[in-house]
């Protein structure tokens, strides 16, 4: 039984030592690439093509008019309420298509060449998964800007068993499930940069002791944000 699980820990050790070694964007570094979706890639960089999801906290202002500045939840229907248009479809919109949509509206019989802006405050669609030796595991939504370290702190923390050396970072890219592997003693200290994660990336720590292959691969690997494809 121990014969065979060595032999499955060097053939995982090294498949994934041949997807280190496979291709430019396997190298050590940082952080992984963003994903591939549009919704977790520009929720946090104000691209104009993250597209609003059920949930999110929208801040909508219109130039001059003080009194129609508000901010509405997107219900699980995809839908918003906006004084005196009423109900009108958010979900799945862009950013600057809903405010053409809004100024749109507003035009037709309200305001004269209104100028509509709409705001994310809060990219509630945007969820990340925790698992692993954590005081809290669980999914949790991204509110903003989200760092592993934030992320981590979100699910209480880590637990007395946790492998601070054993922190995997999983999320797809350009089509592949990609890893990175972190020593969170490392990010907390500043010695290694606190990488961003967006919507839909798993985070697993490993417990101390652990023998899983994984783990044995993260042991013969200097963990500083060495990333590569699964």
């Amino acid at each position: 039984m121990k014969q065979a699980s060595r032999i499955l820990i060097a053939a995982v050790f090294a498949l994934l030592l041949g997807a280190c070694s496979y291709g430019a964007r396997n190298v050590a570094r940082a952080d992984l690439p963003a994903p591939d979706t549009t919704a977790a890639s520009g929720a946090y960089e104000g691209a104009t093509d993250y597209r609003i999801g059920s949930q999110d906290l929208l801040e909508i202002s219109v130039f001059g008019v003080s009194e129609l500045t508000h901010q509405a939840r997107v219900n699980s229907n995809g839908m918003i309420n906006v004084p005196l248009i009423g109900g009108m479809m958010a979900g799945g919109k862009t950013v600057p298509e809903l405010e053409k949509e809004l100024g749109a509206r507003y035009a037709d019989g309200y305001l004269q060449n209104p100028q509509v802006t709409v705001f994310v405050k809060e990219y509630t669609s945007q969820r990340v998964t925790l698992e692993g030796a954590l005081k809290k595991p669980g999914i949790y939504p991204l509110t903003g800007k989200t760092s592993l370290l934030q992320a981590v702190a979100m699910a209480g923390g880590t637990d007395e068993f946790a492998d601070l050396e054993g922190v995997v970072l999983f999320r797809h890219v350009d089509g592949q499930r990609m890893a990175a592997a972190y020593d969170l003693r490392l990010v907390r200290r500043g010695e290694l940069a606190d990488p961003q994660v967006y919507g839909d990336d798993v985070i697993v720590i490993e417990r101390s002791g652990s023998k899983s292959a994984f783990r044995e691969f993260l042991r013969s690997v200097p963990a500083l944000g060495l990333f590569l494809a699964l």
